[in-house]
């Protein structure tokens, strides 16, 4: 009686393992004849580029204009003294 259920155990197990490995080797197979990632995800992840680059351009001019304001600024207190 205990050997069945070792017997019944292992072949249960055996099968969870191939069918593990079966749908890791299916997820794999999709994953690259669809480059990974839906032709929506990409469309949003040009778009989030695009965004992100606009935001650091934007920055980058802000940092800019900041720095011309110091210097205007330090040139003001230096004509005063």
């Amino acid at each position: 009686m205990g050997g069945a259920i070792f017997i019944a155990t292992c072949i249960g197990g055996a099968i969870l393992l191939l069918a593990t490995i079966g749908l890791i080797i299916i997820g794999i197979i999709r994953a690259a004849k669809t480059g990974g990632i839906s032709g929506k995800d990409k469309a949003a992840q040009t778009e989030e580029t695009k965004m992100i680059q606009d935001i650091f351009n934007g920055l980058s001019k802000m940092e800019e204009r900041v720095e011309a304001l110091e210097t205007i600024l330090i040139e003001r207190r230096k004509e005063r003294l």
